[in-house]
């Protein structure tokens, strides 16, 4: 069976895996700090001070259906609603960043445009069995609606990864799912064990 060794991954190992994942944009980090794809930053993910809003990077596609992002603003959901997008995923715990448009914001524009709202947060006890389940539930939905998702947190690698284990639970390829997630940046070693288990490709 594979749901109990995924069931004691997610207690014990998943923490460790999401230590040795870090951000696109973030700098080594001293061991005794959160690890960087959860730590929690005043500041938005780094890019260049010369760029125009214009300039910055949206969103990033993984499929033609779905796409992942750094923390959002209220202003960037009417960029997704022209893309399509019919579902905003929110990754990222209320009160990880102070200064960052929080869930409840991030859920009324986006209601107001017409986009449903979801929040699956991943925090520092890594992921869980229910997360995934939920995750592939909204993904389900979207998909049943005919629209695209948006999935944020910090930096998108959450949104990344938990995708990916959604992916992987409903038997997609882990090898398939590393190739998407480092075409559009992201690395997925780090959970590569729990997508084999997931997938059903380890007894």
């Amino acid at each position: 069976m594979i749901e109990p060794r995924w069931m004691a991954w997610t207690l014990a190992g998943v923490a460790l895996a999401l230590g040795g994942c870090k951000d696109r944009s973030q700098s080594e980090r001293s061991p005794v700090q959160m690890p960087p794809i959860l730590a929690s930053s005043a500041s938005a993910p780094l890019t260049p001070a010369s760029m125009t809003t214009k300039e910055k990077p949206m969103f990033t596609p993984l499929t033609d259906d779905i796409q992942v992002s750094p923390q959002i603003s209220v202003d960037q959901i009417a960029v997704a609603k022209a893309q399509g997008v019919t579902l905003i995923i929110n990754n990222r715990p209320d009160g990880e960043d102070p200064s960052a448009p929080q869930g409840d914001e991030i859920e009324a524009a986006a209601k107001a445009a017409g986009i449903d709202y979801v929040s699956i947060p991943v925090t520092h006890a890594g992921f869980s069995a229910p997360q995934v389940t939920a995750m592939i539930a909204a993904l389900d939905k979207a998909e049943a609606d005919g629209g695209k998702v948006l999935a944020y947190c910090r930096s998108g690698t959450r949104s990344t990864l938990l995708w990916s284990l959604a992916q992987a639970k409903q038997g997609a390829n882990p090898a398939e799912l590393t190739k998407v997630a480092a075409n559009a940046g992201y690395d997925l070693s780090p959970i590569r064990p729990m997508l084999d288990a997931l997938s059903g490709q380890v007894e």
